[in-house]
């Protein structure tokens, strides 16, 4: 049986042309690129041009405002920490509800261990960021703002070069996690006021293990991990080479496919929401209904949990995602979800390149019957306790309207 991947959100398969790319600096043209001998220029001269073919596709000023990183998780922690040494004078993050965990477990470390001051900005159903709350935030205690391009669940995407702006008026720098973005989204960071944006190059078609922290010119930075002098001293140890330049070229195909792409992905995922909404009862699409990623659907189903969909899915083939259970036994949402105050389990499906109307179909055939499979047994509930409490566990009752690196 053919497995129908719609998890690209959590990882994409690395495309041919990139593994093609990789390939030699795996084999012959193995040289470390400090080193002056010819192997190592040559290993060189290849971070360079990865460094330039990023540098296109967000739209830098220039392409020595890159640091290869390990991958998402490494930049988030790297832009966070160094905000707090460059201006020691300041003590406060502001962040959002919803940020991946490589934000928020940082944040919630530092609140224990350096007596930061964090402010966590709430959401509204759609997972709107709330402004004014954000701005009532922005003091001149502020060191950073963190606050993601678009959720990694839902898909939803913030206004951060207006927020940034806002930053701005503050002192603070803006730093944005932008894994589920870039490749997804045009971007012209030379227009726009963020200081700091991390990537990973695994969300779009490249190899795992390796990301990017860009680090707006004249903007200080202080780094994370010490030792020799590479990267332009900001982040030390020998380069994947390998791994580098499968992100360089990942990223040259994501800008040339990227438009034509985009608005073909975007069908798909309609075609996927519209016929669940029709053929399932009681599901409603969770995130901005307009600001929303165009390869991501995040949906919810009344009265039952999310995970019992994705395993029933992915015994006929089809690989996608959903939030976690919690520990009483009893299905929970994300911390996504409950900021956004649904109560409902929900499954996400995240569509690439690689995905074309087959798979849709696919989902559409099997998706409606594994939900009455999972509700028939709840339509004799005990008495005292009906199915509907039993399902959504603490939150919204069904009905309700309120849902890395």
């Amino acid at each position: 049986m053919s497995v129908v991947y719609l998890d690209n959100n959590a990882t994409t398969r690395v495309d041919p042309g990139v593994v093609q790319a990789m390939l030699p600096f795996l084999t012959d043209q193995f040289g470390n690129p400090s080193s002056a001998h010819g192997l190592g220029t040559l290993a060189g001269a290849a971070l360079r041009n990865a460094r330039r073919q990023l540098q296109a596709l967000i739209g830098a000023e220039s392409d020595d405002e890159i640091t290869f990183t390990s991958g998402g998780t490494e930049s988030d922690n790297a832009a966070i920490l160094s905000a707090l040494e460059v201006i020691p004078d300041r003590t406060e993050i502001v962040t959002s509800v919803v940020e991946h965990p490589a934000v928020l477990t940082l944040c919630a470390h530092l609140e224990r261990t350096r007596r930061v001051k964090v402010h966590r900005i709430p959401v509204d159903r759609h997972g709107r960021l709330d402004i004014e709350a954000y701005r009532a935030t922005l003091t001149p205690n502020v060191a950073i703002v963190s606050i993601m391009w678009a959720n990694n669940e839902t898909g939803t995407i913030f206004p951060v070069a207006k927020l940034a702006e806002l930053a701005k008026e503050v002192g603070a720098l803006f730093h944005t996690d932008a894994v589920q973005a870039v490749g997804k989204l045009p971007m012209n960071l030379k227009s726009t006021a963020i200081d700091m944006l991390s990537l990973s190059s695994h969300k779009f078609h490249g190899p795992k293990g390796v990301g990017a922290l860009f680090v707006k010119r004249g903007v200080p930075f202080h780094s994370l991990i010490k030792g020799g002098h590479q990267e332009r001293d900001r982040r030390a140890g020998t380069e994947n080479t390998p791994g580098i330049v499968g992100l360089g070229r990942a990223a040259e195909l994501a800008l040339k496919f990227m438009d034509a792409e985009t608005t073909r992905i975007k069908w798909l995922r309609d075609r996927l929401e519209n016929g669940v909404l029709q053929r399932v009862p009681n599901s409603f699409v969770n995130g901005d209904p307009l600001e929303r990623l165009p390869n991501t659907l995040n949906i919810a189903f009344e009265r039952i949990e999310g995970d019992g969909i994705l395993h029933l899915l992915d015994r006929m083939g089809i690989a996608c995602s959903s939030g976690p259970a919690c520990t009483s036994g009893y299905p929970e949402p994300s911390h996504v979800l409950r900021a956004m105050n649904i109560a409902h389990g929900a499954v996400r499906f995240s569509f690439s390149r690689d995905n074309d109307q087959d798979d849709v179909d696919r989902v559409l055939e099997v998706l409606p019957a594994i939900v009455d499979k999972l509700r028939e047994p709840l339509s004799s509930a005990p008495e005292g306790r009906s199915a509907e409490d039993r399902q959504c566990g603490p939150g919204l009752s069904a009905g309700s309207t309120g849902d890395h690196s």
